[in-house]
């Protein structure tokens, strides 16, 4: 019954009940798998394709280059500074940070990173009304004149969407998904992510994927409380129109978010954002030997799951070992 209810607050029952079909697997919280395929060829779209490259990793690596030249020629005049931890032999350094587990302050400034590169490096301004701030503002504070041609910057992107994210507690696997979706949004619907629509957008990614991710979903009504001059009714038709854009396509694969998380770590290894690093103390060390031991079992018993299956299905009697010869 949570899983219906999840469903039809995403969007209207009777539209989705047609096209998905909901199941729950081990260690997933929710799966959803279409009945259909978009109209757009999915092995170009990073979204999801986990073979295809991410569109914020693409469109930073000219800012990257420029950064990583213009730090050679400097470091030539100037001794530079050990600005990272490294590990030695007698310390080694390791992050909190992990792909199931990520570090939530960490992954948000990531993921505000990838959105201002998609907006500086834009090509070009394509939009809808229904993501137009000056058309739907979430304020009632003017909208300036010049909002349409000055780019935000990253602190002001980090700072909105920190907001919604201590306020409606949410968690660092959302901020990923949130990713995704803007990224299929902009696909999908070839448009690009700009000055005057990224505050939408970007809340309405937020909105569907913590309805879809999280246990505990934040309601609409919820988030006008945020978001004070804000109307549940607007809330909900751009919830709409955000789903029909992505095609009510609201999966995510575990190699498609696997991808963006390993991306935005690059990401943030280009422009220097480290996550926390500490000491591996006896404590962390004894951890981490214990859940190499527990997965170790695991694919020892997944091996003889599958030499049982073979035998079967070989119609074989025993399994023949041989000894290795090297010379």
């Amino acid at each position: 019954s949570a899983i219906a209810c999840r469903v039809s607050s995403i969007a209207f029952a009777s539209a989705i009940a047609c096209r998905v079909c909901i199941s729950c697997g081990v260690g997933d919280k929710i799966g959803v798998h279409f009945l259909f395929l978009p109209e757009l060829a999915q092995e170009s779209n990073p979204s999801d394709n986990a073979r295809a490259s991410t569109i914020f990793l693409n469109k930073s690596q000219t800012d990257v280059r420029e950064k990583r030249r213009s730090n050679y020629l400097s470091n030539h005049h100037t001794s530079p500074g050990l600005s990272k931890k490294y590990s030695s032999c007698s310390t080694i350094f390791l992050d909190d940070s992990t792909v199931s587990l990520p570090n939530l302050k960490s992954t948000v400034k990531c993921v505000t990173l990838a959105i201002y590169y998609h907006i500086k490096n834009r090509d070009s301004n394509r939009s809808l009304d229904i993501f137009d701030e000056k058309i739907h503002p979430l304020t009632r504070e003017k909208v300036p004149e010049d909002y349409y041609s000055v780019d935000p910057e990253h602190k002001l992107i980090y700072r909105f969407v920190r907001t919604l994210f201590s306020s409606a507690q949410l968690t660092a696997e959302c901020a990923i998904v949130t990713l995704v979706y803007l990224e299929r949004l902009l696909t999908y619907a070839e448009m690009d992510i700009c000055p005057c629509n990224w505050k939408r957008i970007v809340l309405g990614a937020i909105l569907l994927a913590s309805k879809v991710w999280d246990d505990q979903a934040v309601w609409n009504v919820d988030y006008c409380q945020i978001l004070k001059d804000i109307t549940v009714e607007d809330m909900n038709e751009m919830e709409r129109h955000f789903l029909e854009l992505l095609q009510f396509n609201i999966n995510v694969p575990a190699s498609v978010y696997a991808k963006y998380y390993f991306d935005l770590r690059s990401l943030a290894d280009d422009n220097n954002l480290n996550f926390p690093l500490e000491p591996l103390d006896n404590q962390r060390a004894t951890k981490l030997e214990a859940i190499s031991r527990l997965c170790e079992d695991r694919y020892k018993d997944l091996g003889k799951v599958t030499i049982r299956r073979s035998l079967s299905a070989d119609n074989l009697v025993g399994v023949r070992t041989t000894h290795a010869v090297l010379s």
